[in-house]
């Protein structure tokens, strides 16, 4: 249980630190149900599931999305 308290303040310090450098909402956990920044235009992605997961309706204008995961799971499907 210790091991696991300890992922979770290490996960929130690197996101703490991330905001710190590079502004509120420039990193987001998958699924969260905190809004988006309102001034982020999007870019639709076509697929109503991604949009909702990305939290944000769509691909965030001028943002860097890095897309990984195992060969074969679908990476290139979504471009």
């Amino acid at each position: 249980m210790a091991e696991r308290e300890e992922k979770k303040r290490a996960m929130e310090l690197a996101i703490a630190q991330i905001e710190k450098q590079f502004g509120k909402g420039s990193i987001m956990k998958l699924g969260a149900t905190e809004a988006p920044p309102p001034d982020v235009p999007v870019i639709p992605s076509g697929s109503l599931g991604l949009d909702l997961a990305l939290g944000t309706g769509g691909l965030p204008r001028g943002r860097v999305i890095e897309i990984f995961g195992p060969e074969s799971s679908g990476k290139t499907t979504l471009m």
